[in-house]
């Protein structure tokens, strides 16, 4: 959430970068800073109190030294008046606090200078394309149809176990997943990220400090009798392992990696775009996660996305590079690249990746801060990124490597999988 200080000093920059997003955030930014001077005004209000209360109390034992127990028990009365004006003062502190912080989690994240305008996707700046696109033959079929073929993936026995959106991986299509998981963690090994096998539920807290609640509430899972959420993304469990910590400065920046199974509700996801392993419920993902100094952060979020791009070299897939704008962007980003494959079969881009700079966004929600020598602690910058989702890599991976022989596994992979071809 973006901080109070930044709303006071800066409220007429944030008013019109957030145009962008086609989000007005006068009212908000008003509403949060005059509760913010209320709650101000009632924290003085309480000082002075406090203040009075533990001078009376010293009084008071000192007339009684004295034996002026009049003058003593008419300062006793005022002390109990003051304790019950205090305990007032802190109730409505507290409501005042609750209200700011609610208004606070409405307001999405500031947009950085250079993302475009535009409502939706279909206004994103294409920054690159890469590769060249297969020439299929006639007879090419989609992932679906491939997967059916080949006894990859079971997509009816997904239904009859769970329902739809809920994949069987076998035989030769399992070990392909597999064999991509286990891919993607050695490249971020390689490339300086920890890994870290994080929990797939998290508490409310954890949920509130990457911004997935109260924002996208209805496309999580959510245990309700242990107030538990299904991870939509490995980011959430990762990124809050640095919650209410201090981290020296010398340490920045912190790299974690992780492969997670996500979920996702997809409330309201329907038509062809859900088809085969284009949207699901349950998937695999690989993800990145980075605390960065601020001075650092863009610079960082550069070499996330040629990490990226490099695994999609390693696999051979046609890809470009989309800087989404303000209408697409997440709601706790500041800037947001896609990388997209292009599936030949469906002659589509499919979305692999999103790498995200959040800038103190998230740190503020989380407390994350980092210390320099013995300097106040500063918020510190998240990011993260998808490195990379399976699915739409594996239906990318199947369309365009089919031949009449059979499909060709890339050669980057073939140590993992054990074999070269699928047929």
């Amino acid at each position: 959430m973006l901080e109070l200080s930044r709303i006071r000093e800066q409220k007429e920059d944030i008013i019109e970068k957030m145009k962008v997003r086609k989000f007005d955030a006068e009212a908000h930014l008003n509403k949060v800073i005059k509760l913010d001077e209320e709650r101000r005004s009632t924290q003085m209000a309480l000082d002075n109190d406090l203040a009075e209360a533990n001078k009376i109390a010293k009084t008071v034992g000192q007339l009684f030294k004295e034996g002026k127990q009049e003058e003593a028990n008419a300062m006793k009365a005022k002390a109990s008046s003051l304790k019950g004006s205090s305990q007032d003062l802190k109730s409505k502190l507290a409501e005042l606090e609750d209200e700011i912080k609610n208004e606070l989690y409405q307001i999405p994240n500031v947009p950085n200078a250079i993302v475009p305008s535009g409502n939706s996707d279909e206004d994103n700046e294409i920054i690159l394309e890469e590769g060249t696109i297969p020439t299929l033959l006639a007879n090419a079929i989609p992932h679906w149809e491939l997967a059916k073929k080949y006894n990859l993936i079971d997509f009816e026995l997904g239904v009859k176990i769970t329902g739809a959106g809920f994949p069987v991986y076998t035989g030769k299509g399992a070990r392909l997943q597999r064999a991509l998981i286990n891919f993607f963690i050695d490249e971020a090994d390689k490339n300086g990220f920890e890994e870290v096998i994080a929990p797939l539920l998290v508490n409310e807290s954890s949920a509130i400090g990457t911004g997935q609640l109260p924002d996208k509430e209805g496309q999580m899972y959510h245990c309700e009798v242990d107030d538990f959420y299904l991870i939509p993304t490995g980011e959430v469990p990762i990124t809050n392992i640095f919650r209410d910590v201090i981290i020296q400065a010398s340490d920045l920046p912190v790299k974690k990696a992780g492969h997670t199974p996500c979920f996702r509700r997809e409330a309201g996801s329907y038509g062809s775009d859900v088809r085969g392993l284009n949207r699901l419920h349950q998937f695999d993902k690989v993800e990145i996660v980075q605390v960065a100094h601020p001075d650092k952060s863009y610079e960082i979020l550069d070499e996330m996305v040629e990490h990226v791009k490099g695994l999609l070299r390693k696999l051979e897939l046609p890809f470009r590079v989309a800087k989404l704008c303000g209408g697409d962007l997440g709601f706790t980003a500041a800037l947001t690249f896609d990388l997209e494959v292009y599936s030949t079969a469906q002659q589509k881009w499919l979305e692999v990746s999103s790498i995200s700079n959040f800038e103190s966004f998230q740190a503020n929600r989380l407390k994350l801060r980092f210390r320099e020598g013995n300097e106040k602690p500063q918020l510190a910058h998240t990011l993260n990124g998808s490195a990379l989702a399976l699915p739409r890599i594996v239906a990318a991976l199947l369309e365009n490597n089919q031949t009449p022989e059979g499909i060709v596994i890339p050669e980057a992979l073939r140590n993992y999988t054990g074999f070269d071809i699928i047929n």
